[in-house]
């Protein structure tokens, strides 16, 4: 097991840059130079929104190792989740492991109170915190988190350029961006030579399939693009531990799963639930199944807090949904 200190300190070494070797490059799961979804790929990434929050030090690293003992390689974080103590955990643990090339190292930038991004050169800024945060000289998935509204596109492919020609980052990637913006953003990558965005991160569940669906799903299908879905437990719904708004969650970080405490939510959850009955599992594993089952959708990005909360996550991925178990949980939810 890894132990991570239980308060460390933010590293001030200098980072070290290095080109991403050519597996790093071709495939987020380096081992096919087809996209992911048609490799052979393990279909689940690791939610570090929760590291330095709700799981604690030696949870983390818990919860770090029995993910890559299962198979798992990707790790996605941003730079201000808890305020940057979740890359400093992950950062740590990645200092443990044998070969980095194993690992996929995914993060945001944009959203840390220190980290403003205004400029060029404040988003090289955000970039290399997050490196040192992390204790490595790559970022292999980059994603910019939201619409960063305070800089240029022009700005912001100045940095990308740096970025992708010293090899600190490998691969572009958008998180809740607005359709014009991306477009404008991915178009601008693509004329300065870069390859543009070439994965997409949003939320999505039995219970939120929009807006990838309508808007992500084509751009995923027609550009060959990865996707991660976020929340596809909807925070913690989907798995039965709430049903009313009395149920209030024990962290602040899972009260999002109230929203969907209503008419519809109930209509997906006794679905999910009286499927999960026919096939002797819980309905965590059954919505956790149909995200992981979808055609647009690569990987689902899943938080657990201990190994008790993983091993149900990788549980699902023995779920056979049948095409009629699909179309029932499709109509529930639509």
């Amino acid at each position: 097991m890894t132990t991570i200190p239980s308060a460390p300190a933010e590293p001030t070494r200098a980072t070290t840059i290095a080109p991403l070797t050519d597996a790093a490059t071709r495939d987020l799961t380096r081992g096919s130079t087809t996209p992911s979804r048609r490799a052979g790929r393990y279909p689940l990434a690791l939610d570090g929104s929760i590291f330095g929050w709700v799981a604690g030090a030696e949870q983390t690293g818990e919860v770090l190792d029995g993910f890559a003992r299962a198979g798992g390689s990707i790790v996605s974080t941003a730079d201000h989740y808890a305020g940057g103590r979740s890359e400093i955990m992950i950062g740590h643990w990645i200092d443990t492991v044998a070969d980095r090339s194993s690992i996929v190292v995914a993060t945001k930038v944009g959203k840390h109170p220190d980290y403003p991004v205004t400029d060029a050169p404040s988003l090289l800024a955000a970039v290399d915190a997050s490196l040192v945060r992390l204790r490595t000289d790559r970022i292999d998935v980059l994603s910019f988190d939201g619409d960063l509204p305070g800089i240029t596109v022009d700005d912001l492919v100045d940095a990308a350029h740096v970025l992708a020609s010293k090899g600190r980052v490998g691969r572009f990637s958008a998180s809740s961006l607005s359709d014009a913006r991306f477009d404008r953003i991915d178009g601008a990558l693509r004329a300065a030579g870069l390859a543009g965005f070439e994965a997409v991160f949003s939320e999505y569940s039995l219970v939120r399939r929009e807006p990838f669906e309508s808007h992500l799903a084509p751009l995923v299908r027609d550009r060959a693009l990865d996707s991660f879905a976020r929340l596809p437990l909807a925070g913690g719904f989907l798995t039965g531990a709430y049903r009313s708004r009395t149920d209030l969650p024990d962290s602040p970080m899972f009260v999002g799963a109230l929203d969907h405490v209503g008419r519809k939510g109930k209509r997906v959850l006794s679905e999910v639930e009286s499927i999960a009955d026919e096939l002797g599992t819980t309905a965590g594993a059954v919505a956790l199944a149909w995200v992981v089952g979808a055609a647009d959708m690569t990987f689902a990005v899943v938080r657990a807090k201990d190994l008790a909360q993983l091993d149900g996550h990788v549980s699902a991925l023995a779920v056979d949904l049948t095409r009629h178990h699909r179309r029932r949980l499709d109509r529930a939810s639509a």
